[in-house]
């Protein structure tokens, strides 16, 4: 007779992504090396050669080092640890992030489709106004060379408060705290900042014209574009 451990069926197998490897590699070897925060990371052109990939894949993981707070990546100035990283937390959180993004994208999708028709129907002119400064802030980043999530995160804001109700806007606000990680590493694709920036001005076109199915669909699209379809292990993204 079969225990209940022997016909219990196996745990998902969670196939870690070329970058996600690259960036334990990294972890494990800032621990073997002693470095403390603070410390500089080498070039990352001498940091793929000693690893043996690609520039593209590197910078693919020190984007998931960065928005788990591991690593800063300041432009200009090389890569900063921030602390110490541990090797078996990391390994960890990817596999925890892998699971549950999905989840975390469809409860963000439903939030943020909600708010922005809500919007359309209730904001006022300070708020149209509010959401043209945050459109502004994202092309400025992204003419600038830069991933644009801090305008992207702006212009959320202020889709949220738009739709004037409180408990959806601090629902939202949560669900954007767990999909952050995504959003950074899909805004760190090639051609991905100006993709998200012509995806808010839908939305926001939508909301001006009070439009709400229209800003909804506009919403979701983005969502998807940083969400589902929008982390840095895709399909196409090599070695």
């Amino acid at each position: 007779m079969a225990t209940s451990h022997e016909s219990a069926p196996p745990g998902r197998v969670v196939r870690l992504r070329l970058y996600e490897q690259v960036a334990e590699q990294i972890t494990a070897w800032v621990e073997r090396t002693g470095l403390r925060a603070g410390d500089r990371l080498p070039p990352e052109r001498e940091l793929a050669e000693r690893l043996g990939v690609s520039r593209a894949t590197l910078s693919q993981a020190l984007v998931a080092l960065e928005v788990s707070g591991v690593v800063t990546v300041r432009h200009g100035d090389g890569t900063v640890l921030s602390e110490s990283p541990g090797h078996r937390r990391l390994a960890e959180a990817v596999r925890a992030r892998a699971t549950r993004l999905p989840d975390v994208v469809d409860a963000y999708d439903a939030l943020a489709t909600k708010a922005a028709a809500l919007a359309a129907e209730r904001r006022t002119d300070a708020e149209l106004a509010r959401l043209d400064e945050a459109l502004e802030r994202v092309a400025v980043e992204v003419a600038d060379g830069h991933r644009g999530e801090m305008g992207d995160e702006q212009f959320l804001e202020a889709v949220s408060a738009a739709a004037h109700s409180a408990l959806l806007a601090r629902l939202l606000a949560e669900a954007r705290d767990l999909l952050r990680q995504a959003r950074v590493e899909s805004l760190s694709r090639l051609g991905r900042p100006a993709e998200a920036l012509a995806g808010l001005r839908a939305v926001s076109a939508a909301i001006r014209a009070a439009q709400p199915t229209a800003a909804a669909s506009a919403m979701h699209a983005h969502v998807l574009l940083l969400g589902h379809d929008g982390g840095l292990g895709a399909p196409g993204v090599s070695r």
